[in-house]
């Protein structure tokens, strides 16, 4: 779960709008709350879908400036997989990872935890002089479900077991 619930990450977010001069309209909290209760890679599709669940009626270009928004405030953290679209997460997380697998079969993304990060992130400071910011590492392959449904990569891409005529 989120550090701190997820109507005080909107109310966070609403602090952000108010200092650029800007309301926190009914769909940008909509589209936050989404956001800040997942702890999911989400795709704007994805928040359009949850928002339908909810039975809320929201544009694709209302949330698509949304999401902009909370890129900009720093609250949230665009991802592009190389799937031909972006996903968004929360970065108030009590875990702040930045190492996923992503399945080029089925898309799913995981996170998962490599505690030498820090420790070489430091070694290359001090070895270069360089002061690291932030990292990401994406590990790009087929999951074990993929797998077990005969999905194969080669240097072209995925292999499909099933032959089309």
């Amino acid at each position: 779960m989120p550090t701190g619930s997820p109507d005080a990450l909107v109310r966070l977010f609403s602090r952000y709008l108010k200092e650029q001069g800007l309301p926190l309209t009914h769909q940008r909290e909509a589209v936050a709350s989404v956001l800040f209760s997942s702890e999911a890679h989400l795709s704007a599709d994805d928040i359009e879908g949850e928002l339908r669940t909810r039975q809320e009626r929201i544009g694709k270009a209302t949330i698509y400036r949304t999401l902009d928004l909370l890129v900009k405030s720093n609250l949230v953290v665009e991802h592009d997989f190389g799937e031909g679209f972006k996903r968004y997460e929360h970065r108030l997380s009590p875990r702040p990872v930045n190492q996923h697998l992503i399945c080029q079969g089925c898309g799913r993304v995981e996170e998962f935890e490599m505690p030498e990060i820090p420790a070489v992130e430091a070694r290359i400071a001090r070895e270069s002089g360089f002061k690291p910011h932030r990292h990401r590492v994406e590990i790009h392959g087929l999951c074990t479900a993929c797998q077990a449904d005969g999905l194969a990569l080669s240097q072209d891409g995925i292999v499909c077991p099933i032959e089309v005529a």
